[in-house]
């Protein structure tokens, strides 16, 4: 039997982190159907164009695939229908206020295991222009490169 707090990350976006500034994250609960839950615990999950809406008080998650259940039934769900978020009143209205305000985007960042319930980390993004992504990579370049060297220095 496994433990409430163990967590066991399904699927990350790592686009997310290419294409975003995370400002903010929080997590979400979500309402899967059936067979769902036991593609996710396979892994049979693509987070890689998937985003957040607010449409009539509910916070919704679009474009996330989780393919078929391979030994499902007629059952199976639309691997890309809109799945409901599960999160209190509150932080959806607040979450609505700075999305519409500042012209921040909800990104879904990573999908994963918290005991037996499938949770969603979602992140308050704002997007990256072109040179904010060369000056990422190159902050990266740099990085790797002391540490080579030090590699180097030590031997």
């Amino acid at each position: 039997m496994q433990k409430k707090d163990s967590f066991k990350t399904i699927s990350k976006n790592k686009k997310a982190y290419h294409d975003y500034f995370v400002e903010e994250s929080m997590e979400a609960g979500i309402e899967l159907c059936g067979t769902e839950v036991k593609s996710i615990r396979k892994g049979q999950v693509n987070l890689k164009d998937a985003w957040c809406g607010i449409d009539n008080g509910e916070l919704q998650i679009r474009g996330m695939h989780i393919s078929p259940y391979d030994h499902g039934n007629i059952f199976n769900q639309d691997p890309m229908r809109v799945r409901r978020l599960l999160m209190h009143k509150k932080e959806i209205l607040r979450l609505f206020g700075l999305v519409k305000q500042n012209g921040y985007a909800l990104i879904p960042l990573s999908i994963y295991l918290k005991g037996s319930l499938v949770k969603v980390q979602i992140g308050l993004c704002k997007g990256k222009k072109l040179y904010d992504k060369r000056a990422d990579l190159a902050a990266k370049a740099a990085k790797r490169d002391m540490e080579r060297a030090m590699k180097e220095r030590n031997r």
